[in-house]
């Protein structure tokens, strides 16, 4: 069943015109990624789809019977909410619910008026009514749903009390995403949801939103993201928007043969139209009524003629290349017992890796562990609490920022090559920005009027101008649009110097680097491949424990003995995991149990009976020790278990 259509749907900026024609179908259930280059259009589309933006002409169908929910790109969240309190503003109906019980409950403590009956009887309607709805609503689960939802998206418990307005801009959109997710619309649009999360996150998103039951158009760059949750691509390019019902890399295939099979049909008519008029020419040539006739004939056959268009064909991508003019020693970079801490804020201790000539790692970690901090401390820019980073011989360092905080808001981007690189020809640094997709008058462009995705390109203009033989690389594929991320992964497996990469972009992981450095609180671990390789590792570390070992130069008696040790642990762990289950369903047996001692204050028999009404009471409060006895114990089982 059809939920959301548009038909024929336009859209134009003074001369620019964006949508030209977008006619789709959205079907309950599906899971669409919206891909094509930046500024196509995708963002321009969802907030049409969403009525915070009109259209020019056209037609939109959304099902009346259906919520839709949409996350924009660009947030900004102003409130003096903490983090918890802004989620639980999804829920203020039932928060409401809750005093309005709270208030029942109050007025049924009241002496009883025999005089006064039918007030009695309406209160414990009206608390019955209230109860129900409060469970029928989920008023028991919600608010470990906010604490599932907030730490998925990466947020610690002791994060839960912090204000808003102290936030970063992505942190900050991850709780719109956390609002968002806990509002549960029949159609959710999201918009890059993954550009300022985390790899753990990003993998929660996915096995939330894999299990999410309503209908998900999805914008996103991260391919690997995109194989993972959607079944249908809708190409937006040229104004227009290609289906494919099929998920990225199964739609990379479908829209080669599509192009081909077009572009074939194309080039077909358009001889045909060649040779049509060249037999027209020829018969008009003769100047003979009968031979005008047949040229008329054929004139009219041709403008009957249901004309294709040419087959949309996407933009070209920067031709990025990183080249070396200096070869620098074996030994690149080598980091001993590092450490780092902001006031109360721990980052990392003794960390210790290196890095040899031609290596390209990725360093990895959880948001806020110092991994950016890391690469300022290995530049001189920030200084280490303890530790040593040694530089290698003839290494020169290129750094590509994240944050494009290097780039002046009040330059035009001409002037900023050429202020970086002042002894280039204006027709080399022209040349350049020309490869990089800015040609005639928009090298003139103050870099503040650029998008995130311009304003990439220029860091990695530079970056390539440099010709360093390290390059450090924080977040280089954030918004990048695919063929750029493609043009850039190229670039990378060509260049013969070094290279350490922050990515959360695990399909570019997995294509260009061979060795991933895990950053932790205290230390690191090393992983010799790419991100699968990995995550392979992580899932199933038996498989490579004897090989580990033995590289390491143990025993065979020595891996026994710490195979026993382990099976030992593991049991130990089963045993625990087993009882978190009982006391999970003890739990849920007494919180059934004391909400039916609840509802029996209510009845006549036990109310209007004072020593029923003590018993029932005395009952109340002993479930209710043993619900806090068994969440102390549900605690430490859950501690004991995230530490093993």
């Amino acid at each position: 069943m059809i939920v959301l259509s548009c038909k024929n749907i336009k859209k134009s900026y003074g001369i620019d015109e964006i949508l030209k024609g977008v006619t789709l179908a959205v079907n309950e259930g599906d899971k669409v990624g919206i891909i094509g280059p930046n500024g196509e259009g995708k963002s321009t589309l969802f907030k049409i789809l969403a009525k915070r933006l009109s259209f020019d002409d056209g037609e939109i169908f959304l099902d009346k019977n259906k919520t839709l929910g949409y996350l924009d790109q660009h947030l900004n969240l102003e409130t003096s909410n903490t983090i918890y309190e802004e989620a639980s503003t999804v829920f203020v109906d039932l928060l409401r619910l809750e005093e309005r019980i709270k208030d029942l409950e109050s007025k049924l403590n009241e002496p009883y008026d025999e005089n006064n009956s039918s007030y009695h009887d309406e209160l414990i309607k009206k608390y019955t009514t209230s109860q129900d709805l409060y469970e029928h609503r989920g008023g028991y689960t919600f608010r470990g749903e906010i604490s599932r939802v907030l730490k998925g998206l990466g947020f610690l418990e002791e994060d839960f009390n912090k204000c808003i307005t102290n936030l970063s801009g992505g942190q900050k959109t991850r709780i719109a995403l956390s609002k968002l997710l806990l509002q549960s619309p029949d159609i959710l649009l999201l918009d890059e949801p993954t550009n300022h999360l985390d790899l753990e996150a990003i993998e929660w998103l996915e096995e939330f939103l894999n299990s999410y039951k309503g209908t998900l158009l999805l914008i996103s760059h991260d391919r690997f993201f995109l194989d993972a949750v959607t079944n249908r691509t809708f190409q937006v390019i040229n104004g227009h928007v290609n289906c494919y019902n099929a998920s990225y890399t199964k739609y990379l295939d479908l829209r080669k043969k599509d192009y081909e099979t077009q572009l074939k049909a194309y080039n077909l008519q358009q001889s045909e139209i060649k040779r049509q008029e060249e037999i027209i020419e020829k018969f008009r040539s003769f100047n003979r009524e009968k031979s005008i006739r047949k040229a008329e004939s054929r004139e009219k056959a041709l403008e009957k003629m249901v004309k294709l268009d040419a087959p949309d064909k996407e933009k070209g991508a920067s031709k990025i290349s990183f080249n070396t003019t200096v070869k620098s020693g074996y030994d690149v970079l080598h980091v001993e017992k590092l450490s780092k801490s902001f006031g109360n804020t721990h980052l990392f201790n003794d960390v210790n890796f290196d890095l040899k000539r031609g290596e390209k790692i990725a360093l990895i970690g959880e948001n806020g562990r110092g991994k950016t901090t890391l690469l300022n401390i290995i530049m001189n820019k920030i200084k280490a609490d303890s530790g040593s980073v040694v530089l290698g011989a003839n290494v020169e360092i290129g750094y590509y920022d994240q944050e494009q905080a290097y780039l002046d808001p009040d330059k035009s981007i001409l002037d900023e090559i050429w202020d970086t690189y002042p002894e280039l020809t204006t027709t080399h640094i022209r040349t350049a920005l020309g490869s990089f997709l800015f040609t005639g008058d928009d090298v003139f462009k103050k870099i503040e009027t650029l998008s995130g995705g311009e304003k990439c390109r220029i860091n990695l203009l530079k970056l390539m101008l440099s010709k360093s033989n390290f390059l450090l690389l924080d977040e280089p594929t954030n918004h990048l649009d695919i063929i750029s991320r493609e043009a850039l992964e190229n670039a990378i497996l060509e260049y013969d110097g070094s290279m350490l990469i922050i990515s959360h972009d695990r399909y570019f992981l997995n294509k260009v680097i061979n060795k991933i450095v895990e950053l932790k609180e205290n230390g690191i671990s090393e992983y010799l491949g790419n991100y699968s390789y990995y995550m392979d590792k992580k899932e199933n570390p038996q498989r490579y424990e004897t090989l580990d070992a033995i590289q390491n130069g143990k025993t065979k008696t020595k891996l026994k003995e710490e195979k026993k040790k382990v099976k030992l642990q593991q049991k130990e762990i089963r045993v625990k995991r087993t009882r978190l289950r009982e006391v999970e369903k003890e739990i849920s047996e007494s919180e059934e149990t004391l909400d039916k001692l609840t509802n029996s204050l209510c009845l006549e028999e036990v109310y209007s009976n004072p020593s029923e009404s003590v018993r029932v009471n005395n009952e109340i409060s002993e479930t209710q020790n043993k619900i806090e006895e068994l969440y102390n114990e549900w605690e430490e089982l859950t501690e004991a278990l995230s530490e093993e």
